[in-house]
C-alpha cells in the first residue's frame, strides 16, 4: 500500500458526518478538485480509491443529496445533478478552511514516496480554483506553490516540513507521524552516507599522498642517495615506509621527537622535491 493511499484512507475515516456545515465544505473541495467534471447539466465525482468513493458516497448521503454511483473497471463515480449542488452551495460557510483542502485533496491530491522523495501535489482543471486553494494554505503559512502545465493547475510542496504541516492541517495525524519517522530516518542515512563519503574521500587522499611519498623513497632508496638526505628527513622517509597508510598528523607520532601535521608535511615536500631532482638528472 503506497504512503498516498494510507493518507487518504485515514483522512476518509474522520467522522464528520453529524456536521453538516464540515461535510459540505469538504464536499466543496472535492468538487474543486481536477476529478470533478461537468458533463451537460451533472457534477461527476471520479476516482479510484474506494476510500475516496465511499466517503463521498455517505457524504452526499448524509447531506441527503440523490446521486447514481457507477463503476468502470477500476474508475469509481458519483454522479449528481448540478442544481442540487448550487442549492447546497448557497449558503457555504467558508470558515471551514481545512474542510475545504482535505476535499481538494482527497479529490485530486497525491504524495511520492517520502522514503524516495519528499513531493505533495493537487491537480485542478482551472487557475481560480488552485488558487483559492493556495490561499487558504497561505494563510496557515503553509509553503505551497503553482505550476501551469498543459492546461492543468498544480499546487506542490517539496519540502518535508511543509507536507507535514499540510497533512497535520487536513487532518492526517496518524499519516503526519508516520513521515516524520520515515524522515528521521531517512536524514540519519543520508548523514551516514555523507560522512561515510567524506571518509573515504579524505582515506583515498591519503592512500594517494601515501603511494607518492613511498615511491620517492624507494626511487632515491634505488639511486643509492639516501644517505645524501638529511637526519631528519631521513627519518621522516624510514617512518613512512614502516607506516604507509597512516596520515600525516599520526605519522608525526612515530618520530623520536613528535611533529604536528604540517613538520612532516614540509619534510615530505622537501623528499619529493630531491626525488624530482633526481629524475631530472636521468633525462
Amino acid at each position: 500500500m503506497s504512503f498516498s493511499f494510507e493518507v487518504k484512507e485515514e483522512l476518509s475515516k474522520l467522522n464528520i458526518y453529524s456536521n453538516k456545515d464540515l461535510l459540505k465544505s469538504e464536499l466543496f473541495g472535492y468538487l474543486l478538485s481536477a476529478n470533478s467534471s461537468y458533463v451537460e447539466n451533472k457534477v461527476e465525482f471520479i476516482t479510484e480509491n474506494e476510500f475516496n468513493i465511499e466517503r463521498i458516497y455517505k457524504i452526499l448521503f448524509n447531506l441527503k443529496i440523490d446521486y447514481n454511483p457507477e463503476v468502470k473497471g477500476k474508475v469509481f463515480k458519483a454522479i449528481v445533478e448540478k442544481v442540487l449542488l448550487d442549492e447546497l452551495f448557497e449558503n457555504l460557510d467558508f470558515t471551514n478552511h481545512k474542510d475545504i483542502v482535505r476535499g481538494a485533496f482527497l479529490g485530486s491530491g497525491s504524495i511520492t514516496e517520502p522514503i524516495k522523495s519528499y513531493h505533495l501535489e493537487l491537480i485542478f482543471n482551472n487557475k481560480e480554483n488552485a488558487e483559492f486553494i493556495k490561499k487558504l494554505c497561505d494563510s496557515k503559512e503553509i509553503k505551497i506553490k503553482l505550476l501551469e502545465s498543459k492546461e492543468k493547475f498544480y499546487l506542490y510542496i517539496k519540502e518535508g516540513e511543509e507536507i507535514s504541516k499540510f497533512l497535520a492541517y487536513i487532518g492526517a495525524i496518524k499519516s503526519v507521524i508516520n513521515f516524520e519517522e520515515i524522515r528521521v530516518m531517512k536524514d540519519m542515512k543520508n548523514n551516514v552516507n555523507r560522512r561515510v563519503n567524506c571518509e573515504t574521500a579524505n582515506l583515498n587522499k591519503i592512500v594517494d599522498a601515501s603511494l607518492l611519498q613511498v615511491n620517492d623513497i624507494k626511487f632515491i632508496i634505488q639511486k643509492k642517495k639516501f644517505d645524501k638526505l638529511s637526519p631528519e628527513i631521513k627519518e621522516v622517509a624510514k617512518v613512512r615506509l614502516e607506516h604507509p597508510d597512516e596520515s600525516l598528523k599520526e605519522l608525526g607520532k612515530y618520530l623520536e621527537n613528535p611533529i604536528g601535521k604540517s613538520g612532516i608535511n614540509y619534510r615530505l615536500k622537501k623528499l619529493h622535491e630531491f626525488a624530482e631532482d633526481l629524475r631530472k638528472e636521468e633525462k
